[in-house]
């Protein structure tokens, strides 16, 4: 029987196959892979956003990215759930965005809370959520063995992303990418730095969001550095994402964020282009050190590992990334998990819904014997 999930990602962000932010790629490939396996999405998003199930569309903010119009868009988010809700039957919520504490559903319909982001960051309602039947999900082993005491998390499932078509095909290039979401925290400026030390050409590419933060950063310590050998490029999506990842001589990642995971280095490697990284959250979880790129410490480092990337293989690359970093391995998981969120609902709830086929499957080892209740997990 075909289930009908509710997402809802970072709403300051588009929802597209090829968004910026992780977050926002994550969900958008969840949207797909629920409408391909005949199940209804509905995706409370922006505008502008790109979904295969059904877009509930978000005006976006008219006053850019402040404290108030964080607040009008959390205002918007919540009627637009609640719209969804009394329209129809909705199976199980799932919530993708660091701020989802401002818009947590009403107690009722299972829901699933993703943490993309470093747990610091998140707000006490949403780590430890009083609301029922409200799940925890973590994107990498790294991030659910770093949780604090008391912080109960769903077993990981590791971040996927697709093929690239152009792996091994397109000739490496002489220059180094950088890309991203371009704020402080993403260390542009120590990508610029490396890139000049190694003499090597250096392309950004990225978005700079109405942050004031994100503005300033960017016209501070950012544009002032373009010229000739380091050019910004602006957001690359599709084809032209994938042609540059794999002509690339190698993708630096100079985060200073304890990343919990990195789709720009998986994605990366299943274009056959090592990564060079620092030494930041989970990322030398995702970087084999010397094998499919280098896990550094300073900009000094990172300058030398640019000039040593001709040393590792661009099928060994694509190779791990295959491996360890399928997307479609990480949909199954979340397909599989949907069912057994839904069936957590209380029965009353359930007496409203459409028949279900037997529950024959095992029940989730992540779920304690009470609804709503959680069990630890690896």
């Amino acid at each position: 029987m075909s289930l009908r999930i509710l997402s809802v990602p970072f709403p300051f962000a588009p929802v597209r196959k090829d968004s910026v932010g992780g977050a926002e790629q994550v969900a958008a490939a969840l949207d797909r892979a629920l409408v391909a396996a005949g199940h209804e999405s509905i995706v409370i998003a922006c505008e502008g956003s790109e979904v295969a199930g059904t877009l509930a569309a978000l005006p976006r903010p008219a006053s850019g990215c402040n404290e108030q119009a964080r607040e009008d868009v959390h205002r918007e988010v919540r009627a637009a759930i609640a719209r969804e809700l009394d329209s129809q039957r909705v199976d199980a919520i799932h919530l993708h965005g660091v701020d989802c504490d401002g818009y947590l559903p009403p107690p009722g319909v299972p829901t699933l809370i993703n943490l993309h982001l470093p747990l610091a960051w998140y707000a006490d309602e949403v780590l430890h959520p009083q609301r029922p039947l409200t799940w925890l999900q973590p994107v990498s082993r790294h991030q659910a063995h770093g949780a604090p005491e008391g912080v109960r998390l769903l077993g990981a499932i590791e971040n996927g992303v697709p093929e690239n078509p152009f792996a091994l095909v397109s000739r490496k290039r002489n220059f180094a990418l950088v890309l991203g979401r371009i704020c402080p925290e993403k260390g542009f400026h120590d990508a610029i730095a490396a890139a000049r030390a190694a003499n090597m050409p250096l392309l950004i590419a990225g978005e700079v969001f109405a942050w004031e933060a994100h503005r300033r950063y960017f016209d501070d310590e950012v544009a002032p550095q373009l010229d000739r050998q380091i050019r910004f490029v602006g957001p690359l999506r599709g084809a032209r994402k994938q042609r540059l990842l794999a002509a690339a001589r190698c993708v630096l990642i100079p985060s200073r964020a304890p990343e919990t995971s990195s789709l720009v280095a998986m994605e990366a490697l299943a274009a056959g282009t090592p990564v060079v990284a620092y030494r930041s959250g989970a990322l030398p979880d995702i970087v084999e050190h010397g094998v499919s790129g280098f896990v550094v410490d300073d900009i000094a480092s990172m300058a030398d590992a640019i000039t040593r990337c001709e040393c590792i293989i661009p099928q060994t690359c694509r190779d791990i990334a295959q491996q360890r970093f399928p997307l479609q391995r990480m949909c199954d998981a979340y397909l599989d998990l949907y069912p057994r969120l839904a069936a957590q609902a209380p029965e009353h709830e359930r007496a409203l819904q459409p028949a279900r086929p037997p529950q024959n499957a095992r029940p989730p080892a992540a779920f304690g014997g009470a609804a709503g209740d959680f069990a630890l997990s690896d």
